[in-house]
Parts: C-alpha cells; sequence; structure tokens
C-alpha cells in the first residue's frame, strides 16, 4: 500500500510523536510505500520514507491548526495515497488515531478544576476551533477511528454518539531494549552526575508536555510542603510556561527542570518512581515506557497503559489525585528500599505484555481493510450487454 500518515511535526519529543515515528518506520519495514505529511521536520527522515511538507503558518496556534486542519488533506490529495492515516486534527482522513481521546473530554474535566482557566476553555477561540474541527472529523470526516484504550473508546461514544463499530482500540507497544532496567547501572549513574544527582539520592521522575494537564503541579505542592525529604523531582518534558516554572524553582536544588530532551530513555534510567498524576490521560505512553524502564508507576484511573497492572503496583493508581496526602504516602511507599525491587520486577514483566509488532499486525490489518474497501467501490460496475433471441427488431 502506499500509506500517507500526517501529524504537523516529525519529532521524537512527545509521546504521539514517537508513535507516529514507530509506525512510519515499522509500515516501511513491512514493505509498504510510507509518505509522511507535516509542516515540521525537525529530525532526520529514514531511509525509504517520502516527506511530503504542508504549507501552513506556525503562529499563533489557532492559525496553525487551522492551516494544517485543511491543507493537510489538500496535500495528501496530490499524492494518490491508497489510504490516510492521521494523527492530528484534519478534516478529512480515511482513519484517525485518537491519542489523546476526544478534545471535548479534556475541555470538561479542565473547567472542573475551576478558576479563570474554566471560563478560558469556554471562550478560547483555539479550544473552540478543535472542538469544531473534532466533531467534523470524527462524526463524518474518518471512516474508521483507532482508539487507544478502552477508556478512549467510551469517552469517543459517549461525546458524540458515534457506532461503536466504527472504533477499533489498538494499544500501543514499547521499545523494551531502550527503556530497561539494565540501563540503571551505567546510564543511570552517568546521567546522574551531570544533572548533579547524588548517586544514592531517590529521583521521582515526571515526563510530560503540558504540565498543567499532565498533573505537575500537584507534584510540586509536596515539594513546596518539603513533605519527600532528600528526594528529588525530576521533570522532563515541555511548557508554554517552562521559563516562569524554571524561575520559580530556581531556589530549590531537589528539583529540576531538564526541558524537552529527545533521548527521554536516560532520564527513565535515573529515576526510582515515574509520577503522572494527569488531569485528563488517555493511554499514557510515559507510563508504559516508565514500567517498561523497571519504575513502580503512579497515575490516575483511565489510563490504557495501566489496564494490565495487578498486584501491588496497583497501589499507584490514585482514588483522589488532588489529595496530596495520598500522592504523598504512595510516593513515599514506592520509594522505600526493601519493596521497591519487587515492584521493579513487577513493572517490567507487566510492559513485556505490550508489543508493537502486535500494535502493527492490528493497525496493518485495520488499513488494509480500508484500502479493500476503496479499491472494491472504486470498480465500475460491468455494462450488462443486451441479448436477443428469435427475430431481431425491425427499424
Amino acid at each position: 500500500m502506499k500509506v500517507a500518515l500526517a501529524h504537523k511535526r516529525f519529532d521524537l519529543r512527545g509521546g504521539t510523536e514517537r508513535v507516529f515515528f514507530r509506525t512510519a518506520t515499522g509500515l516501511r519495514d513491512r514493505g509498504h510505500d510510507v509518505h509522511l505529511f507535516c509542516q515540521k521536520f525537525c529530525i532526520p527522515l529514514p531511509a525509504g520514507i517520502t516527506p511530503h511538507r504542508v504549507p501552513g503558518v506556525s503562529r499563533p496556534r489557532t492559525g496553525r491548526l487551522l492551516s494544517f486542519g485543511i491543507f493537510a488533506p489538500l496535500t495528501i490529495s496530490r499524492a494518490d495515497c491508497d489510504v490516510v492515516l492521521s494523527f492530528d486534527r484534519l478534516i478529512k482522513q480515511d482513519l484517525f488515531r485518537s491519542g489523546g481521546g476526544p478534545h471535548k473530554t479534556f475541555i470538561e474535566k479542565m473547567q472542573r478544576n475551576g478558576g479563570w482557566k474554566s471560563l478560558w476553555y469556554r471562550v478560547s477561540p483555539y479550544h473552540r476551533l478543535a472542538l469544531s474541527i473534532e466533531r467534523r472529523q470524527i462524526t463524518s470526516g474518518s471512516r474508521r477511528i483507532v482508539a487507544v484504550c478502552e477508556q478512549s473508546k467510551r469517552e469517543m461514544i459517549q461525546a458524540y454518539g458515534i457506532p461503536e463499530k466504527k472504533i477499533v482500540v489498538i494499544l500501543n507497544g514499547v521499545d523494551h531494549e531502550k527503556f530497561n532496567p539494565s540501563r540503571r547501572h551505567d546510564v543511570g549513574q552517568r546521567m546522574r552526575r551531570e544533572l548533579g544527582i547524588q548517586s544514592n539520592a531517590r529521583v521521582v521522575l515526571f515526563v510530560g508536555t503540558g504540565f498543567r494537564r499532565k498533573g505537575l503541579d500537584r507534584l510540586l505542592r509536596l515539594w513546596r510542603a518539603g513533605a519527600i525529604p532528600n528526594t528529588y523531582l525530576l521533570v522532563v518534558g515541555g511548557d508554554a510556561r517552562l521559563a516562569a516554572y524554571r524561575s520559580a524553582w530556581r531556589a530549590n536544588p531537589n528539583v529540576i527542570f531538564a526541558g524537552p530532551k529527545p533521548n527521554v530513555e536516560d532520564y527513565y534510567a535515573v529515576a526510582d518512581v515515574l509520577a503522572l498524576p494527569s488531569i485528563q490521560e488517555a493511554f499514557g505512553n510515559v507510563v508504559l515506557e516508565g514500567l517498561a524502564a523497571g519504575l513502580p508507576v503512579i497515575t490516575v484511573p483511565g489510563v490504557g497503559a495501566f489496564d494490565k497492572v495487578a498486584g501491588d503496583l496497583r497501589i499507584g493508581l490514585l482514588e483522589n489525585p488532588d489529595n496530596p496526602t495520598e500522592l504523598e504516602y504512595k510516593l513515599s511507599l514506592f520509594l522505600e528500599p526493601e519493596r521497591w525491587r519487587a515492584l521493579s520486577h513487577a513493572a517490567r514483566r507487566t510492559a513485556e505484555q505490550y508489543s508493537w509488532t502486535t500494535y502493527l499486525d492490528q493497525l496493518e490489518e485495520t488499513l488494509l481493510s480500508l484500502y479493500e474497501q476503496s479499491a472494491a467501490t472504486s470498480i465500475a460496475p460491468e455494462v450488462a450487454i443486451p441479448t436477443f433471441s428469435g427475430t431481431p427488431p425491425s427499424h
């Protein structure tokens, strides 16, 4: 198949971007002709993949959202691809992968937090445009939709009333070599020296883009109160207010804002626990990466990457993410040395149930089904040739 993959950026800095990269290279390795449609190519292009730059504006973000949503389908239409898979908000595609669940649900959850932000989500031109494109994309602009977990599937059905058969759930995989407990000794110790973290210090890792939505403020409350002494909070990822966060925490050496990093796997090797107390989360790639790296994880209900977690690791599921006492208790529990080793082994075993091979098998099957449907409908019906019996009619 000649497959079109669409996303604003070709990069490795976010969870969706890493899945996009893995999808492109995985389909290429299976013999498909892969074409990428992006506004920005931020990393070198893998061999055997064809890039197409989508025109558009980079600022403001409302303009970026609108221009990509419209111009990407137009650019793709000129490339004559067999099937189109979008990882972003487009007005038209064959298959849409919803990596974060419905934007409508995200806004509802963010508004429940109250404050002036609640009003902003209601009147913001960006969010109103995002909702408009999403409604079209989910209800009529896609032939099928990929949900990353059962929770995300339920949210889409509830938000837009679409039939269940339109949605296929395909769980993400994880790189078991890149995210591996064996890297703690060499890579982890080297990274600790670079970051100025003592070799025997405890480290809680937060990885995410968009700090407020990912629940970073819930963690920072504990460090502000000194609730978890002699423990570092290592923050990896980007945010529009990253500079302000760094400035506010400059005087606290136990809170480190590393910023966005392409080698994010090296930071997992530094940590003892991964914490992602998000306000809204769908699959949670970083949760799966943390488990693969042998880290017990603390997160919120509904995260798809936590579906197969069992035993003592389930303690990491927060009943009330806004309760700092619960968050403090569970972090302290998971950081206990006598408990940690068994939790680490259990985390790794859990992650081994998630495979990129399974992900690609299911995605390829879905794409082939859409391609075959398109091929069937594009064949013109045979024209029936009339036959006559007996004496031909006279003229």
